[in-house]
């Protein structure tokens, strides 16, 4: 098991790693719009808090080597379910390989963000 961490995403806020590698899998822990060079919420609609959690996603991946094509599963969690539409027209564009997925509506994230989004990869 190792554990990975990259500066090219927001460090961990608990007592978690950014992901874990095992087995020639990676599980990232879910990521949200936090803009790793400053440290800030992206604080704006769906669609730009869904473009910063899957460049972290990117990130923790590339660290991991891996890849958003190696996709195998993916979780997404939203603030709210009518924001689906807006969220899979980004989501989309980063995973083409259309992994298995599960959407769901919850009733609060950390730092009350739009979205949260973690994957479950194969390694190169």
């Amino acid at each position: 098991m190792e554990k990975i961490q990259t500066e090219n995403a927001p460090k961990a806020v608990g007592p978690y790693s950014q992901a874990i590698k095992h087995n020639g899998l990676v599980y990232t822990a879910g990521q949200i719009p936090i803009n790793p060079d400053t440290g800030k919420l992206v604080e704006r609609e769906i669609i730009e808090q869904t473009i910063q959690v899957l460049k972290n996603l990117k990130a923790v991946l590339s660290a991991a080597g891996s890849s958003m094509e190696n996709a195998i599963k993916v979780t997404v969690f939203l603030k709210n379910l009518d924001d689906y539409a807006k969220m899979n027209e980004i989501y989309s564009q980063y995973f083409t390989n259309k992994p298995a997925r599960a959407t769901v509506q919850v009733a609060k994230l950390p730092l009350d963000v739009l979205v949260e989004i973690d994957v479950v990869a194969k390694c190169d």
